[in-house]
């Protein structure tokens, strides 16, 4: 029979913690192991996502979308290198854009991109804002006559 007893750590090593194994053999024998476990704030745990101006401007084209009828649902993935906001004509589609944050490229082409169904970069920059006019349809001149 084998039962396991975790110890707060101690002091000394405050990102240690000691998980007691007691193993009930036919000598009585009992064995301890002292387990690492990473920091909460290591790099290990960290993850990107959208902030709240990011995605209140994400949703405020998606809205837009969705009452024109050309939107119809969305996901929001977030990973250790880049999150993702997909767009979806229909739920078990393939998304027809994606709007990728990907801080890694901050200092070069920019960390922001809208990616197409096929996986061609509509746009690409530094500002969030100006990524998401890809989407804004331009002005038609009307003619008289």
């Amino acid at each position: 029979m084998r039962t396991c007893r975790r110890a707060a750590a101690s002091s000394a090593a405050k990102h240690w913690t000691r998980a007691v194994l007691t193993d009930f053999g036919s000598e009585g024998e009992t064995a301890t192991n002292l387990l690492p476990f990473p920091r909460q704030n290591s790099s290990h745990f960290s993850i990107v996502s959208f902030d709240r101006r990011e995605l209140s401007e994400i949703l405020k084209i998606y809205g837009r979308m969705v009452a024109a009828g050309e939107w119809r649902d969305y996901a929001i993935d977030t990973l250790k290198d880049r999150a993702v906001f997909s767009v979806f004509r229909r739920a078990s589609e393939m998304p027809l854009y994606r709007v990728e944050k990907n801080p890694k490229l901050a200092r070069k082409q920019g960390a922001y991109q809208v990616v197409a169904a096929g996986g061609l970069v509509m746009k690409r920059g530094h500002d969030l804002t100006a990524v998401l006019r890809v989407f804004d349809k331009g002005l038609k001149l009307a003619e008289n006559g």
